[in-house]
């Protein structure tokens, strides 16, 4: 039963039956009751004067009366000044439970038939993955698990970068100055290899254009006519040629590069089910192109290159191919998209790419609206901030980036102080712990970097994240630990978990099962919004108030059995649920910690 849609079914024959006003469902907005008010859900009436006609004191209690009598699991109610706040029965909550724990698949929602396609991560082969790549990964991990959650069919895919001139810099620099390096011969994982060079070639080409600058030239053509660039750019012309010579080198270098992302995908825990290289795609979209132009969507200028107008929407003029036929971006991304569809037959696609292409997506959209593709209205560009920290913004090409594998080994290393200190690993073996810390280390990580609005530039805090108090992943993943001793210890000691009609619900228990109901709307909610936050913030409200339950309540050394076994199954449901909601984040619930 959906509670909260038979109140505000309840609220709108009231608002009919008492005041003869019609008021729509999406208009009747419930929220939890505060603390320090009795009541579960609470209802403010102070907008609704001008239909009702009352104070809102008087419309609280003309509501409340009205919901007491025909609404069999409104309890009581009280109304304080304009909030009517409302009391659930308490068989309501026993049988709720009682419906969850019957329930395997409790908080997630059948098949609904419809493919969504989730892209992320998009690494170039230049460089290894680095900090904003793990908030990338770890948001488009967890938003393609809350959309299987609400019964989608869902495609993980990653778009790689492998060929430009960025990729032909680091191939440059490694033919100049790699003297036959390999990341045997180095010791280094092959993406940490290739990004060295990558920032060797920026050292030696920011000397040539200080060279330049010093010779009197300008700075801006300096940086056009330094050797170094001029060599990058004719490399990326050989590539596009097929030169046997740049592609040998460049499969050789991409290879390498595609073995270290690897190890550093498994370490991180995320999965793809369709790799997509721009190798394969940036020469797409030219029909695409051709078939703008018949269809009067596109014009061509007196140059020959093809643009789009979208003024009317507010993104001006658009390039869609230069002058001498060659493709751009977005003619790539717009056969990549119909490739795409093509594959999966996707109703939705998710793009997660950060907010500095917002621009870019617009246009795409639009221009794929215009052309009438039967997809185009389930594209969403879930834009997301940049990871700063203390220290400022990272940039790729002065080797300033924080490496995604130091910092997880970081963390690693840090979870291992914290538990080691704490004595939480007494009786753990030596491969155990390592898998423990590992586990607490990606659950400090993927937590703190997901409990946030996607939309929210964000401070990264390594130490605040690994923390065992406060609203953390590895606060949750204790919790989970707790309750799972707990249950372990009631099945060492033959005690049964059962619900019975005749035990008395005590209201912090009640507390527990009421955010217990909450999950499936949570769940719903994020997959509408995109956004893991939601569920992240549901498992912390959770997990406290668990834990404020277990600190005022004793779970098995209480003097009722009945008690007793009606919270170990509380307990279960609890630990199943938090064990969902952190799958959905991609984080681990470790039995013991």
């Amino acid at each position: 039963m959906d509670l909260e849609l038979s109140l505000k079914k309840g609220l709108q024959h009231g608002f009919k039956d008492i005041f003869n006003a019609d008021v729509a469902e999406d208009q009747l907005a419930l929220q939890p009751t505060r603390k320090e008010f009795e009541g579960t859900y609470t209802f403010v009436t102070f907008p609704f004067g001008r239909l009702t006609k009352k104070n809102p004191e008087e419309t609280g209690k003309l509501l409340g009366e009205y919901l007491k009598n025909h609404v069999v699991t409104v309890a009581d109610f009280n109304v304080v000044k304009g909030f009517l706040n409302l009391s659930i029965d308490a068989s309501f909550w026993q049988k709720a439970l009682c419906d969850m724990v019957a329930e395997p698949a409790f908080g997630f929602f059948p098949d609904n038939g419809q493919r969504v396609m989730v892209e992320y991560s998009s690494p170039n082969t230049n460089k290894p993955l680095h900090l904003g790549h793990l908030r990338n990964n770890f948001l488009g991990y967890a938003v393609a698990e809350i959309l299987r959650a609400n019964g989608y069919q869902v495609v993980r895919a990653n778009l790689v970068n492998d060929r430009g001139v960025h990729i032909c810099k680091s191939m440059l620099a490694y033919q100049r100055f790699g003297h036959g390096e390999t990341p045997e011969s180095s010791g280094l994982k092959g993406d940490h290899l290739i990004g060295n060079y990558y920032v060797r070639f920026d050292q030696e080409y920011r000397k040539q254009v200080q060279e330049l600058v010093a010779g009197g030239m300008p700075e801006e053509e300096a940086k056009k006519k330094a050797p170094l660039m001029q060599d990058a750019q004719a490399m990326l012309q050989k590539w596009e040629e097929g030169d046997p010579d740049v592609r040998q080198l460049w499969e050789k270098m991409n290879g390498w590069v595609y073995e270290g992302f690897a190890e550093t995908y498994r370490r991180m825990g995320v999965t793809f089910d369709q790799y997509y290289k721009e190798s394969d795609t940036y020469l797409l979209g030219k029909d695409i192109i051709q078939e703008g132009l018949e269809k009067g969507v596109f014009f061509r200028k007196d140059d020959g290159s093809v643009w789009i107008d979208l003024t009317a929407e507010g993104l001006n003029e658009k390039l869609l191919l230069r002058k001498d036929g060659t493709s751009v971006y977005m003619t790539q991304d717009l056969g990549t998209a119909d490739l795409k569809y093509k594959d999966h037959a996707v109703s939705k696609s998710v793009y997660v790419v950060g907010n500095e292409q917002d621009h870019h997506f617009k246009v795409l959209f639009a221009i794929l609206q215009k052309l009438g593709r039967p997809y185009a209205e389930g594209l969403y560009h879930l834009s997301y901030g940049m990871v700063d920290l203390p220290s400022g913004k990272m940039k790729s090409r002065e080797g300033t980036v924080v490496d995604a594998d130091d910092l997880i080994t970081e963390m690693e290393q840090t979870a291992e102080n914290y538990t080691s200190e704490s004595g939480k690993i007494e009786g753990f073996s030596t491969d155990e712990a390592r898998e423990l810390y590992h586990a607490i280390a990606l659950g400090a990580l993927k937590y703190f970097l997901l409990r946030v609005d996607p939309k929210k530039r964000m401070l990264f805090n390594p130490a605040e994240s690994v923390d065992f108090h406060g609203n953390t992943g590895p606060f949750i993943q204790y919790t989970h630990a707790r309750i799972s001793s707990v249950l372990q210890k009631a099945t060492q000691e033959g005690i049964a978990a059962e619900v019975s009609d005749q035990y008395a619900l005590l209201p912090e228990e009640q507390a527990v099962i009421v955010l217990l109901n909450d999950f499936p709307q949570k769940v719903k909610l994020a997959g509408e919004l995109y956004d893991p936050s939601v569920i992240a913030q549901y498992a912390y409200d959770l997990a406290k108030e668990y834990n404020r339950f277990y600190s005022e309540l004793s779970i098995l050394n209480d003097e009722n059995a009945a008690a007793v076994s009606f919270r170990l199954v509380l307990s279960q449901q609890v630990a199943s649920v938090l064990k969902k909601a952190l799958g959905l984040l991609g984080i681990e619930a470790p039995e013991r910690m």
